[in-house]
Formats: C-alpha cells, sequence, structure tokens
C-alpha cells in the first residue's frame, strides 16, 4: 500500500518522524558492535532514514544509506551525516569495504530481506559486524506491533531472534543473539575468506 518497502509511507512522515520516535538504543548497537573482531573505522547505517541510530553511535565514520529520500534528507540536513540513496537489497558499496553494518528498526520493512543480509555480508570486510535491532513477532508488544503496521497498511515481515541468526548463518557470518525482549539484537561477524 506504501509502496516498495513502506518507502511511500517514510517519505510523507519524514518531517515528523524524530519527533514521534524515541531515540535509537546505543547500549544495544554498542554490544552488537563489540562482536567485531576489526577495528570499525567505517559503517553503513542501512535503512538508517533519519538517521536515528547513527546519532546513537560514537566514534566511526558513518554513512546512511536508505530508499528514502525525505527521511535521507533528514539525516543529511537536520544530523549533518553523509546519506547515501540506496537498496538495501543492492548496496552500492564495493565488496570487504567496511567494517560494520547497522541495521534498526528497520529489517521488517525490506521487500527482500535475505538480499539486504547478504549485500552487508558482502560489504563487510572479514571480522566486520553486521548488527540488527528488530521487534520480537513472538512478544506480545511484538504481537501488537505486527498488527498495527499491518493495519495502516505497512507490508511488514518481522523475523524472531533464532531466525534472524539463521539467515545471518545462510550468509556466512557468525551470528549472535546479543539481547532478547520486545525490542532484540543479533549481530553476524564475517568469517575470513
Amino acid at each position: 500500500m506504501h509502496g516498495l518497502g513502506d518507502v511511500g509511507f517514510f517519505d510523507r512522515v519524514a518531517p515528523l518522524y524524530d519527533r514521534v520516535m524515541p531515540p535509537a538504543n546505543g547500549e544495544a548497537l554498542a554490544a552488537g558492535l563489540d562482536h567485531a573482531t576489526r577495528p570499525i573505522d567505517r559503517l553503513l547505517d542501512v535503512g538508517g532514514g533519519s538517521g536515528r541510530a547513527a546519532a546513537a553511535l560514537t566514534g566511526p565514520e558513518i554513512a546512511v544509506v536508505d530508499a528514502s529520500l525525505g527521511m535521507l534528507s533528514r539525516a543529511r540536513d537536520a544530523r549533518g551525516l553523509s546519506g547515501v540513496a540506496g537498496d538495501a537489497g543492492r548496496l552500492p558499496f564495493r565488496d570487504a569495504s567496511v567494517d560494520a553494518v547497522t541495521v534498526v528498526d528497520a529489517l521488517h520493512h525490506l521487500p527482500d530481506q535475505a538480499a539486504a543480509v547478504r549485500e552487508a555480508a558482502r560489504v563487510l570486510a572479514p571480522g566486520g559486524a553486521l548488527v540488527v535491532r528488530e521487534f520480537d513477532p513472538e512478544h506480545p508488544l511484538g504481537r501488537a506491533l505486527v498488527a498495527a503496521e499491518h493495519a495502516i497498511g505497512m507490508g511488514s515481515r518481522f523475523r524472531t531472534p533464532a531466525a534472524l541468526a539463521a539467515a545471518f548463518d545462510d550468509a556466512g557470518l557468525d551470528p549472535r543473539i546479543v539481547d532478547r525482549g520486545f525490542g532484540y539484537t543479533v549481530a553476524g561477524v564475517k568469517r575470513a575468506g
């Protein structure tokens, strides 16, 4: 209803998004990034929208990648972040060119989640980490969120922590469930060779 990956919805709500959404959980992201076995100097925040998650991180050079031009302009204009218009399923970056990738509260909106995980693994250098923060559809609040997003016409598809960890393993990442709950974190470290 809202367009590929709910992009149309996010283009429309971009001016209000940061006013209604809570800050990203920087501690959970840092705990996931701690699993990387290489220094994190360059990070991609895929589906990063307005830069809400990037704003919760300190240290690396961060580029926000998003298909919503409205949200991406918020990341650039309101937060001064580097922004790249792009599809999570076809990232415009070279193989092994970044140290970490984050996807925060966005994977469930992506039309091809498996492609997004494979692309994140492709652009990661060995020892780099993919960290995904998502919502558990089996948690009581998760079930309510699933129903609410579907009620407003979103094409959201949520995964449990175990299902996401299995997808990471299939993409050549060593998965770790960092924390559980309504919001959970899964980290995957790119295997060498």
